[in-house]
């Protein structure tokens, strides 16, 4: 019998074991999840014949930013049943436990999660997938990882997604974690601004050719490609699908100065221009979750600084606030998922630093410091940005959780630029 346990503050569900657990591990999980500052110790169990799972899994876990992960050393002795000596993991200040164990015939896994201090299993599942934890098959084991968080938090995590960037002029896919990273676009072309569609099987950018830019959609399983009407004969840049994936807003030049427009993806059709005017310079445009608005950069009162108006081109108005002489042009915005927020790159001293702009608190804070720091792009889970920074050397992929600060690398093979991240892939 399953129990619910309720996440005070968040009023999440908590998925719980068959057996009911203490009500004093209740308080204490109850405890945990009510302070964002205090995150639970958790361990994946040693796993014979499962090293590669349990190495991205574990791996996944940590780069979810919801744990205090606890790392074995490799002398510990494996756990090969449900017969499981909790006192070592006590020891260790653990309170959950992440256990593997192969299906018959090495099919996949059963997945349980344990509880600790009372030594009880909160939750448990099988997964089919491919053991190796190569190619394609990582996006099943990032999956497992996924439930676990979702078993554990009552949000799912975001390790089954992947990022977009621009490397060599080419656009590249690399999985969430680092790993994976391959070229999508061809050599000899020079390809810019990718962006995902909200499914994630296929994506927009521009081709640079001829001083002409082409959108270009194309499908992540086959590569073939779709050269959108209309766009061949002029200049179109910065690409964004709307959320439910029947818009595409992107930039082109008219009247010589840059303009937002808007067409129908499905259709392939009817253009619809944005933004009026000759003199001022209008891309990047981003939609806010529920497609009523969009966020863009314009220079029509000056340096450029982020706008919105309402998805049909009316009810214009400055967005994120600026004060001359402080802070200089703002660029590259993302609306997050939900909604509240507006990530973008602003020009600080001598560099750019990314900003985080709350709509509701009508405040902008700086969450970046060092080296140079731009184009800032969402996770699903609204907490974790991708962004591109010179801070080791060379610009490189770089992943910042707002809620601990904590920043990681995605090394990619050379410099990277203007990634973008995408939602939940869903399974085959």
């Amino acid at each position: 019998m399953k129990r619910r346990i309720l996440v005070a503050a968040a009023a999440l569900l908590l998925c719980v074991a068959r057996v009911e657990a203490q009500d004093t591990t209740r308080a204490v999980l109850r405890l945990l999840y009510d302070d964002p500052k205090v995150r639970p110790g958790l361990v994946v169990l040693p796993a014979p014949a499962l090293d590669s799972v349990r190495a991205i899994v574990e791996r996944d876990l940590d780069y979810s930013d919801r744990f205090e992960m606890i790392f074995l050393p490799t002398a510990m002795e494996p756990v090969s049943g449900p017969e499981i000596n909790w006192g070592p993991y006590r020891a260790m200040n653990a309170t959950l436990a992440v256990q593997l164990a192969p299906l018959p015939a090495g099919t996949g896994v059963t997945v349980r999660l344990w509880d600790v201090a009372s030594g009880l299993l909160r939750n448990e599942g099988t997964a089919i997938l491919d053991l190796a934890g190569e190619g394609e098959g990582r996006l099943a084991i990032h999956r497992v990882s996924d439930e676990i968080v979702r078993w554990a938090t009552g949000t799912p995590g975001i390790a089954a997604t992947r990022m977009l960037y621009v490397s060599d002029n080419r656009i590249w896919r690399v999985d969430s974690d680092g790993y994976g990273a391959r070229a999508l676009t061809p050599g000899g072309r020079i390809a810019y601004s990718p962006v995902w569609s909200p499914g994630g099987e296929r994506f927009a950018y521009t081709e640079l050719t001829e001083g002409q830019g082409l959108v270009v959609l194309q499908s992540v399983a086959t590569g073939s490609r779709t050269v959108f009407p209309t766009t061949q004969s002029t200049m179109n840049i910065t690409p964004a699908f709307s959320p439910d994936g029947r818009w595409l807003a992107f930039s082109r030049v008219v009247d010589r100065s840059y303009a937002l427009h808007q067409a129908d993806v499905q259709a392939l059709c009817c253009v619809q221009r944005l933004t009026a005017g000759r003199f001022a310079e209008n891309l990047s445009p981003t939609y806010s979750p529920d497609g009523r608005r969009i966020g863009f950069v314009s220079t029509r009162a000056g340096p450029p600084q982020i706008y919105a108006m309402s998805a049909d081109g009316t009810n214009v108005e400055l967005l994120v606030p600026f004060d001359y002489g402080r802070t200089g042009a703002s660029f590259a915005p993302d609306w997050s998922p939900d909604g509240i927020q507006i990530a973008f790159h602003r020009q600080m001293g001598g560099g750019f630093q990314v900003m985080v702009y709350n709509l509701t608190t009508e405040r902008v804070r700086q969450v970046t410091s060092e080296g140079t720091n731009e184009d800032p792009a969402w996770a699903p889970d609204g907490r974790h940005l991708v962004f591109v920074s010179t801070r080791t050397g060379r610009r490189q992929l770089h992943v910042i959780d707002l809620e601990t600060g904590r920043v990681r690398v995605v090394t990619t093979p050379t410099s990277a630029q203007l990634p973008a991240w995408s939602g939940r892939l869903a399974g085959p």
